[in-house]
């Protein structure tokens, strides 16, 4: 992705996070990123283009670095840990897009929408086929839902980051990684 996609791409994230999808037109993110609205159309087909992108690559982003966690895990326990790490480092870098996921899923086009339920899946997926050999006691449905409910936790950082990053951070990373390794009653 070229730096000035990027660039349009989390200055609309912050804007849509700031004032809502339907609140910022093309000429609020064309003059936040210093180019005309319809200069946008250069990089992007439409608005609903780029909520489409940012949401999409925030996916790929997330499950790339998954993806690669993985392959260089040393052992199972390293590997959920080095997960819930890199999500908690995603979420609390990017508070944005976390309330653009949150608040403007509806706004999607239903490609867009599909794309990034792919994308989100498989790193759902991914999440789970790391937490099963730890958790031979949750079915492949309980620890899906386990993993959806850490995603919760971690998610929650545009609401509860009060504290500095660092504190957060490690608060977040040890609740989750707890969440995920405590057994079943």
């Amino acid at each position: 992705m070229t730096p000035r996609r990027q660039q349009i791409l989390d200055t609309a994230a912050d804007l849509f996070a700031a004032r809502g999808f339907h609140g910022v037109s093309m000429g609020d993110i064309g003059a936040a990123v210093g180019i005309s609205g319809p200069a946008l159309y250069k990089h992007f087909a439409s608005k609903e283009d780029i909520l489409g992108q940012c949401l999409l690559h925030a996916s790929d982003q997330l499950l790339a670095g998954a993806r690669e966690l993985l392959s260089g895990a040393a052992s199972p326990q390293a590997a959920l840990h080095a997960l819930v790490a890199r999500h908690a480092d995603f979420a609390l870098d990017n508070p944005a897009l976390i309330v653009v996921q949150e608040r403007e899923w509806d706004a999607l086009g239903t490609e867009a929408r599909a794309q990034v339920r792919k994308h989100q899946l498989a790193y759902i997926d991914v999440w789970t086929d790391a937490l099963r050999p730890l958790r031979p006691d949750l079915g492949a449905t309980e620890a899906r839902a386990a993993v959806q409910a850490a995603f919760g936790l971690l998610n929650s950082t545009p609401h509860s980051a009060r504290i500095n990053r660092a504190t957060m951070h490690a608060l977040l990373t040890t609740m989750a990684n707890q969440a995920l390794s405590a057994p079943a009653r």
